[in-house]
Order: structure tokens, then C-alpha cells, then sequence
């Protein structure tokens, strides 16, 4: 897929994400906050379901979503990404923005919705302010999409059983918010889908503004016509002068 094309996909996905998280707003908010019917079944199977094992793992997967780790793998995202080392910085610095962007614009998003969270007797972990979007699942969906966006650039045909990998943990980091009954289903779909609208809104905004040459260790030509194409060395050597046609 060339860059032309990788751009039209990034911005076509953001706006189906924000089409999507405009919808399920809608519905939340002429809810009043009340969780709809797939929340409560979904979380009255959680609360049925947590031995002492799962409870511990499950808090374990959360605590990833949060803090220091997202930012590191986020960076980890930008180092990867770019191909020169001298644009490495750079490009570790334009993930740490869109994760940190997005993380201040979901915690707006979540003051103007004011989205009460479960019930107090059902939470099984820690949490604090307003409930729709999560916060977890955004952020784990941030720094997984950037990740993997990153391991496609350096690897196009190599790395799927990581990008597999790094994928389900960020879908995991949302499921565990559910589980341990702290927020609804609908927070974390929301929170997954504000992360898809706003990724695809930065590798878009990437796409269409950064310099050709910034992931790749040189300038990119057209390879669609004759004209670009490598042509062999012409032999200028002196014809033999004994030579007949």
C-alpha cells in the first residue's frame, strides 16, 4: 500500500470511528447516563464470575493501561517508525502528542457527557472521575494502534504474531474495566472507538504533512512509469573503427 493510499484508509477510519462514537454518545446521553441493556447483563456476568485468579490477573492487565507503560510504548512507536536516526526523536515525539492529545481530549469528552460509573458494590478495583469514555480503554487503544501501525511500517510482511499480540492486549486492557465492574461496556466501547477516530486522525494528519523521505531512508519516486525507472548505463565506449554494418 503506498502512502497515498495509507492516508485515505487512516482518515476513512477515523470518520467511520467518530461517526460511530457520535451515535453512541447520542444514545448515553438520551439515557441520562443509565447504563443500556447490554451493559447491565454484561456486567451482572462479571460480577458472577470473579475467582480470586481472575480477579488478580485481570487487575494486573489494567494496571498497564495507565501511567508510565502506555508513554514508553508510545515512544517505543516513534523509535521504530522512523527509518533514519536522526528522525527518531521526532517521531517519538509525534506519538507521545498523540497519545497525550488524546488522553486531554477523552478527559473533556468525559466531563461534558458526566456519565456516572457502576455501582460502588460491584467495583473490584480502583477508579476515580466520570465514566464514558474510559480512560483505560482509550489509552490502551492509543498506544497498541500506534505500536502497531509502527511494526507494519518497519516490518510490512513480517511481525504479524506481535502485532496479534500487542493488539489483544490492548482490547484486554478495555475488557478488564468491564470485568472488575468499573465501568460499563458502552464506556469502553466508546473509549475504543474515540482511540480509532483519534489515531486515525493523527496518521492522517502524518500522512498528508510529514516529509516523503521521514519513514523511509530516502525519497520516494513514482515507480508506475517509464520515466523513473532505472535504466542500465549506456556503453559509450569507441565503436571499433575496423567495424563494418
Amino acid at each position: 500500500m503506498n502512502r497515498e493510499d495509507a492516508t485515505g484508509l487512516a482518515g476513512s477510519a477515523a470518520l467511520g470511528a467518530w461517526t460511530g462514537l457520535g451515535a453512541l454518545t447520542m444514545l448515553v446521553v438520551a439515557a441520562a447516563g443509565a447504563p443500556l441493556r447490554l451493559d447491565k447483563g454484561l456486567l451482572g456476568w462479571a460480577v458472577g464470575h470473579r475467582p480470586d485468579v481472575m480477579r488478580t490477573l485481570a487487575r494486573a492487565v489494567t494496571d498497564t493501561g495507565t501511567g508510565v507503560i502506555p508513554y514508553l510504548l508510545a515512544a517505543l512507536a516513534g523509535f521504530l517508525a522512523a527509518r533514519a536516526v536522526r528522525h527518531r526523536l521526532l517521531a517519538a515525539a509525534f506519538c507521545l502528542a498523540c497519545l497525550g492529545v488524546g488522553q486531554a481530549l477523552r478527559s473533556g469528552m468525559m466531563e461534558l457527557v458526566h456519565r456516572s460509573r457502576p455501582p460502588r458494590g460491584d467495583w473490584a478495583a480502583h477508579a476515580s472521575g466520570w465514566a464514558f469514555p474510559s480512560g483505560h480503554a482509550t489509552t490502551g487503544a492509543l498506544a497498541a494502534g500506534l505500536l502497531m501501525v509502527a511494526l507494519t511500517l518497519r516490518a510490512p510482511r513480517g511481525a504479524t504474531p506481535l502485532r496479534v499480540v500487542i493488539g489483544c492486549w490492548g482490547v484486554l486492557v478495555g475488557v478488564t474495566r468491564v470485568y472488575l465492574g468499573v465501568h460499563w461496556f458502552t464506556d469502553v466501547l466508546g473509549g475504543w472507538l474515540f482511540a480509532v477516530g483519534w489515531l486515525g486522525a493523527c496518521l492522517y494528519a502524518a500522512g498528508r504533512w510529514l516529509p516523503a523521505p521521514f519513514l523511509t531512508d530516502t525519497a520516494s519516486f513514482p515507480t508506475n512509469t517509464g520515466s523513473t525507472a532505472k535504466r542500465p548505463p549506456e556503453d559509450h565506449a569507441p565503436q571499433d573503427p575496423d567495424r563494418r554494418g
